[in-house]
């Protein structure tokens, strides 16, 4: 698979006739915004090149995968090039979907040459490395191009924002302000970002091209983050209590139920105990991880927790998510906030220790 960023030099080239369009692309992601603009991409860029058509088609249990193939061997009535698009919203087309994605691959590979009369684009999910590896998506991605798209961390939004300012002629203060300006947005927006793109698209119809200041973005800026149970487990890990705080906020303003945050919080706080244990016996801490396949942030936020966190700490969080966990199921406990929504505040807290 390649990242998004080489599918759009890719497109790029093609529109300056430095490269062809592929038969078939694999758009993989869980972020709607970026999949929507990827999409737009390729659509734009199919347009001039002729493929003046485009059929749409979605996969659900009922789906006729012999739509596909005819739509891929025939020109349609007045013989326009046609862009094929077919979702498949789980990842997970089924054993007959799995076959008929292998015979697929096998026909685009037969009739592919110097001018196609179709161009097919599959969209999924965010597809994990068993995914990858299965025979359907192994076929896919050998007569096709697979790209994935990345879902944007916290750290990358500031500069994200600043870019796409910048695409409408605007840009922040310089120095601490402008800094405290994207800061004041990111926590707005987190795990939102079509209505940041929506937000960042009001800051240019509100106010000229130039400076924005950090007043201006306070008075036009919305609370649109989106809060995962999973990702406060992040938080935690981070020991930022004041991100801690504003996601456990925004989680219980959207009704998200107590018992998934405590099952994904005293899971986080079990993994620390172990690997706590293990690297006092002088266990190194990366091949652990790798043996329990922690990538990707947490791979990076667990050294720093277990180097703030002693061994009493860690045992002590466990002893309170198990208080909290009774009384998410109305149980009373002794020497805990009487809401356990401020226990896990107070959790918060233990991680966030130095």
């Amino acid at each position: 698979m390649i990242k998004i960023e080489v599918f759009t030099q890719h497109l790029q080239r093609v529109q300056k006739a430095q490269d062809t369009l592929r038969p078939l692309y694999i758009l993989c992601t869980d972020e709607p915004l970026l999949l929507m603009e990827a999409q737009d991409h390729l659509r734009l860029v199919a347009k001039e090149k002729g493929y003046s058509e485009r059929q749409v088609l979605m996969h659900d249990p009922q789906f006729d995968w012999g739509v596909l193939f005819s739509g891929n061997q025939n020109m349609s009535l007045f013989g326009e090039k046609r862009l094929i698009e077919l979702s498949i919203p789980t990842g997970k087309p089924g054993r007959d979907g799995s076959d008929a994605l292998k015979l697929f691959a096998k026909q685009v590979e037969e009739h592919h040459g110097p001018e196609l009369d179709n161009i097919t684009c599959i969209l999924l999910p965010r597809v994990d490395s068993q995914t990858q590896k299965s025979a359907w998506f192994s076929a896919l991605d050998d007569v096709g191009m697979a790209i994935r798209i990345d879902n944007l961390d916290r750290h990358v939004l500031p500069e994200w924002i600043k870019s796409r300012l910048q695409l409408q002629g605007q840009e922040l203060e310089a120095g601490q302000a402008g800094a405290k300006a994207a800061q004041f947005m990111v926590d707005q927006i987190e795990g939102n970002l079509i209505a940041a793109h929506q937000e960042i698209q009001k800051l240019g119809l509100l106010y000229p091209k130039g400076v924005i200041t950090h007043s201006q973005i306070r008075e036009s800026i919305l609370h649109v983050a989106r809060y995962d149970a999973f990702l406060l487990t992040e938080a935690y890990l981070a020991g930022d209590m004041p991100r801690i705080n504003r996601m456990l906020d925004g989680l219980r303003g959207e009704g998200e139920a107590l018992v998934l945050i405590v099952w994904s919080l005293s899971e986080e706080i079990r993994l620390l105990r172990n690997l706590k244990i293990a690297t006092s016996h002088g266990e190194d801490i990366q091949s652990l991880m790798r043996t329990r396949r922690i990538w990707g942030k947490r791979e990076q936020l667990i050294p720093h927790a277990l180097h703030r966190m002693g061994l009493p700490l860690i045992e002590r969080a466990l002893h309170m998510i198990a208080d909290i966990d009774k009384q998410s199921k109305g149980i009373a406990v002794e020497q805990m906030p009487t809401d356990p929504w401020d226990g896990l505040r107070r959790i918060g807290g233990l991680f966030s220790f130095k």
